[in-house]
């Protein structure tokens, strides 16, 4: 399948959604008309053998469509974060990574701008977890910093749980496995290597002590991802469908646009 073909069931062409793809007249139009502004974050590191680098800013950018298209109008989207937080990913060839320090600079100050153009809602959809305790930090200090502003983010793969659970992933799943390849599968399927998709580990059996450690929870102890699996993977991407994969992107879609349903009549 070509590069060059649309991802499937994005929204149908009309007026812009994306504020790259506006001039600046639209763009001052937009601040009323479309009070919220969401920004797609994801990550530049490894997936294993048969996704790509950018299969969190991938499946970022199509919620993000989505939810705009489900909003009437109501909403626009920014510019991406195409670069996380990845340093457990670094043993691993061609991850790229920021600093914590630096991934929140780079939030703040697309905040700022978009602040200074009179919008006072925005909304980070992450495809990368390891995204997500910075964006915490960056909202606690909006509150001080912007304390008219309204920050929300949300992550995406586990906004939807119960789509999740209903593929029967093994007990040790997560990154590159069943549920973000089948993402993968329904939004682009033209990149994942269905021909080198292997399994990590599906098993706490399968993790040496430390590992398993890691995967508890609380106390939170943090690996990189060399130690808890040889190829980068955990779970079994090969059990992964397009169809278990549109059941998670709709779930989370859904979630999301509610959320910001209400937040715009709060």
């Amino acid at each position: 399948m070509s590069s060059e073909q649309p991802l499937p069931h994005l929204p149908p062409s009309g007026p812009p959604t994306r504020l790259a793809e506006m001039t600046t007249v639209e763009a001052a139009d937009a601040v009323t008309s479309s009070p919220v502004v969401i920004l797609p974050a994801g990550a530049f590191e490894q997936h294993g053998p048969g996704m790509p680098m950018a299969t969190d800013t991938i499946r970022a950018e199509a919620v993000a469509d989505l939810v705009a298209a489900g909003l009437g109008g109501r909403a626009v989207i920014g510019p991406s974060l195409p670069v996380g937080v990845s340093p457990h990913h670094l043993a691993f060839a061609g991850t790229v990574t920021l600093t914590t320090t630096t991934f929140a600079a780079v939030v703040r100050e697309y905040v700022d701008s978009l602040y200074r153009h009179g919008w006072r809602k925005i909304l980070v959809v992450t495809g990368h977890g390891g995204n997500n305790a910075t964006l915490g930090t960056v909202a606690q200090d909006l509150l001080v910093t912007r304390p008219d502003l309204q920050f929300a983010w949300t992550p995406l793969t586990t906004l939807a749980p119960d789509a999740v659970a209903d593929m029967r992933v093994g007990e040790v799943h997560g990154h590159s496995g069943e549920a973000e390849t089948a993402q993968m599968l329904h939004l682009a399927p033209h990149l994942v290597r269905t021909d080198l998709l292997t399994s990590g580990p599906t098993a706490t059996a399968d993790l040496d002590p430390l590992s398993r450690l890691s995967r508890r929870g609380h106390p939170a102890l943090t690996v990189g991802y060399d130690r808890l699996t040889p190829n980068g993977v955990l779970g079994d991407p090969r059990r992964a469908t397009a169809a278990a994969g549109q059941a998670v992107v709709d779930t989370a879609v859904s979630r999301i646009a509610a959320f910001v349903k209400e937040w715009l009549d709060a």
